[in-house]
């Protein structure tokens, strides 16, 4: 297995950003860099051993620098949604930036998306991997306590690709971590991904008010559009979601949050590539790709081109405390793994 870097571009402030490019012994590789630890290229083969990229990115740095729609990004402190930006912790209100009209989404406007990240590589027995390292000041976008935050990736002759978060604060804060990478097994920007069949091991969903913000309540997915427990293409039912223009909702990973458990697989009938998806987090945030713009902005993808799967904690989970808890205090440390195995049928 091989490591190679290079520099992919230069940030506005005229830092070198770095990309790694980890490769296996079978010649099927993943790239990542410094700038938002984020997910590059996944170049894995189709049922005849043709390999593309299945992970939607752009060519060059200048698109990642701003507004670009979290591509492969590491989205921190705090991903998805929080509630009119507020929060509490012990007797003392919080309030972090709002992005999202009155909401707060993914960590504000200057998130862990929109840092460069410290990277060094490692190799193990059986993997090839780069350890990103980022401090968060305290008061960051409204958060307090200064946050220290791991985001590891490792590549194997598997073809796994493992992304471990890891953090700890000197302040009780509020930490929620996800990769936002946009899949398209027939290859990125190859058209519609409506038709790969996904399973989704959930028996439950988060439900939400008309702003996506959950109530604290879960919901059954019988006898609903949200029922993927077995394998259903993602365009079958799309069109009743008008409000969301598809999928946009956070379920309940079956099996006990902080074991590695199967959250996902999906499959792309045209080209046979499999994506299943292990997860120690409790929630898992299907979208559809609802909103990609189709231009510049989205490296010409539009619209239900791609899906993500976010392994995560429940958004809004520091005002519903019957959610498992976002908390992070001094002394405990955040540790969360999943991974993406890819294969063939």
């Amino acid at each position: 297995m091989n490591i190679q870097s290079d520099v992919f571009g230069v940030t506005k402030q005229g830092h070198d950003v770095t990309r790694f490019t980890l490769t296996n012994s079978h010649g099927h590789s993943i790239s990542v860099m410094t700038w938002g630890a984020t997910l590059l290229d996944v170049n894995v083969p189709d049922r005849n051993g043709d390999r593309t990229n299945v992970n939607l990115a752009f060519d060059e740095l200048e698109p990642y620098l701003e507004g670009h729609p979290y591509f492969g990004s590491t989205v921190g402190r705090f991903c998805n949604r929080i509630e009119e930006g507020k929060f509490t912790i012990g007797d003392k209100a919080y309030q972090v930036t709002t992005n999202a009209g009155k909401h707060h989404i993914h960590g504000g406007k200057n998130n862990f998306t929109y840092q460069n990240w410290n990277g060094e590589t490692f190799r193990t027995d059986d993997a090839v991997g780069v350890r990103f390292q980022l401090t968060s000041p305290d008061g960051q976008e409204g958060y307090p306590g200064t946050v220290q935050a791991t985001a590891e990736y490792s590549w194997n002759d598997k073809n796994e690709l493992r992304i471990a978060y890891k953090a700890t604060t000197d302040a009780p804060t509020h930490v929620n971590l996800t990769n936002h990478s946009y899949w398209n097994l027939a290859g990125a920007g190859s058209g519609s991904a409506m038709d790969h069949v996904a399973t989704i091991e959930a028996d439950q969903y988060l439900d939400v008010d008309d702003d996506l913000i959950p109530t604290g309540k879960l919901n059954s997915v019988e006898g609903t559009v949200l029922d993927f427990r077995s394998g259903t293409a993602l365009g079958d039912r799309i069109e009743q979601l008008s409000a969301t223009k598809g999928y946009d909702h956070c379920y309940v990973v079956r099996g006990t949050p902080g074991e590695l458990r199967s959250a996902a697989r999906v499959v792309d009938p045209e080209s046979g590539r499999i994506l299943v998806i292990e997860t120690t987090q409790p929630g898992m945030q299907l979208y559809t790709a609802n909103h990609l713009p189709g231009n510049e902005r989205s490296n010409g993808c539009g619209g239900h081109e791609a899906f993500c799967l976010e392994t995560q904690h429940y958004p809004n989970a520091p005002n519903r405390e019957s959610f498992p808890t976002t908390l992070l205090k001094p002394g405990e440390q955040l540790h969360q793994v999943t991974v993406h195995r890819f294969s063939t049928q």
